[in-house]
């Protein structure tokens, strides 16, 4: 009796899974296995528009604009995929990255039916370093420079992948704007109801691609799974990796405070120093979170010294506990000088406990000498307040209730603050995440995640008769 063969079937692995059999070579973390999953979920069609932004080395690239697409033809060989970036170049890279995965014997034997032309055969179709089509389908794939022509061409999936060289090209008002242009009337225009978007970015600037669609549409930041199933077909998902993490460990991002995205590429100590070669470009390349320097609340800095000068007249202090358990305590002591000049001498500047603190802000006030000190009472600051008092018995402690309008208080002193203050020369790595959350404050108030920095800034400057309680600056010469 004859018999029949099946076809052997291949089960389609998941994308790690894949990534990992195409490129035995890859370093896979924790992070990149979210990364990867999320791009599946989007190669499936279960997010159809999706912005990430990384790091700089972190490998964004090589998930989103190599092993994605041949991954996505694999699945459906008729879909028509485009790479974009900042030069053709770069685009038909990817491009060729891509069909080198295609060819190989590893791909052809998870994805047997996706093929494309070899040896100039079969010739009715095309194969070029910018375009390749899929034997026997509809789909393929295109790449194209940033302001490229897509003319006649249906697109169903964009990655783009770094549509800006370096900051130079995104700090051009011009570039920026023939971007938007180009993504608005090129981009969009090759686009169906059903189209998918990836952005891939390493940010460069607060009006950048990623910024701008921000603004305008609605964006759903990923922070859960569960965000996923609440993604209307219009919605961006968007995810942040954090070169260094801020905050406590969640379901997407597990990472203790301070711990770095990939410490066996850019250690914990590399980032720092990054970070204090220029706080406000590190925020935005590596953390994820641009600031226009036009925008900044500060943006004329603080001025700094070298040694104290001789006519200090008093050494006083200024702290403000943690609101809410992601605020940072803040104290300052600092001495003021015959003109009424104030120098910040030693900061506490923690999101540990209470208890840890207590002993910090205590240690700090007697070894700086410090006579008095002022403590908000709000959100138990006074029983903070009393806890140090007792560790430092001969300090002169007070607390009392903040009552004054916080977003007022700050705007109203900003200036006088950076007139009177004067911060230690080397401030920037003795303190650096106070450095850093100061220098980058912004001028509109609900853009900050932290103003415990700034509220102890605007605190000094009313405590030393600048300013009344609800905020307003008084009439000072300064000198």
């Amino acid at each position: 009796m004859a018999t029949t063969s099946t076809p052997k079937r291949h089960r389609t692995p998941h994308f790690t899974r894949f990534a990992e059999q195409l490129y035995p070579f890859l370093d896979i973390r924790e992070f990149h296995k979210t990364y990867y999953r999320l791009l599946e979920l989007f190669a499936r069609g279960k997010i159809r528009r999706l912005m990430v932004s990384m790091p700089p080395q972190h490998g964004k690239s090589i998930g989103a604009s190599t092993l994605l697409p041949a991954y996505m033809l694999g699945l459906n060989p008729d879909q028509r995929i485009a790479i974009a970036s900042y030069s053709g170049t770069l685009a038909n890279k990817f491009n060729r990255r891509v069909q080198r995965i295609i060819e190989s014997r590893e791909y052809g034997d998870i994805f047997p039916e996706t093929r494309i032309k070899t040896g100039g055969k079969p010739p009715q179709y095309l194969r070029t370093s910018d375009e390749v089509e899929i034997i026997e389908h509809e789909g393929g794939l295109l790449s194209v420079g940033r302001e490229g022509s897509l003319t006649g061409n249906r697109v169903d999936c964009f990655i783009l992948d770094d549509l800006y060289k370096d900051a130079m090209e995104a700090n051009s008002p011009l570039i920026r704007e023939n971007c938007w242009e180009w993504y608005t009337s090129v981009v969009k225009t090759r686009m169906h109801n059903t189209s998918s978007e990836l952005i891939v970015f390493t940010r460069w600037h607060e009006d950048d691609l990623i910024g701008t669609l921000r603004r305008k549409e609605r964006c759903v930041d990923f922070r859960s799974w569960k965000d996923i199933k609440q993604l209307s077909g219009s919605d961006w998902l968007a995810l942040n990796f954090e070169a260094l993490k801020t905050g406590s460990p969640t379901e997407i991002d597990p990472r203790r405070e301070g711990q770095a995205l990939w410490p066996e590429r850019q250690s914990e100590a590399l980032l720092k120093q990054k970070r204090q070669l220029d706080a406000l470009q590190f925020e935005c390349m590596y953390q994820g979170r641009p600031s226009p320097r036009g925008g900044l609340l500060y943006g004329d800095g603080f001025t700094t010294y070298d040694t104290l000068p001789t006519d200090i007249v008093r050494r006083s202090n200024y702290t403000d506990t943690a609101d809410m358990g992601d605020d940072y305590l803040c104290s300052m002591s600092y001495a003021v000088d015959t003109d009424g000049i104030v120098y910040i001498t030693d900061v506490v500047y923690s999101r540990e406990p209470m208890e840890v603190t207590e002993e910090l802000v205590a240690k700090m006030l007697v070894e700086s000498n410090t006579r008095s000190a002022l403590i908000e009472s709000n959100n138990g600051g006074r029983g903070f307040a009393r806890a140090v008092q007792r560790l430092a018995p001969k300090v002169k402690i007070d607390w009392f209730h903040q009552s004054g309008n916080k977003e007022a208080r700050i705007l109203s002193n900003s200036a006088t603050a950076q007139h009177i203050i004067r911060f230690p020369v080397d401030w920037q790595r003795r303190w650096t995440e106070l450095y850093t959350h100061l220098t980058t404050y912004r001028r509109e108030f609900r853009s900050n995640r932290w103003h415990d920095a700034a509220d102890v800034i605007s605190g000094i400057v009313e405590n030393e008769g600048f300013a009344d309680e609800d905020g307003r600056v008084r009439h000072i010469e300064f000198r």
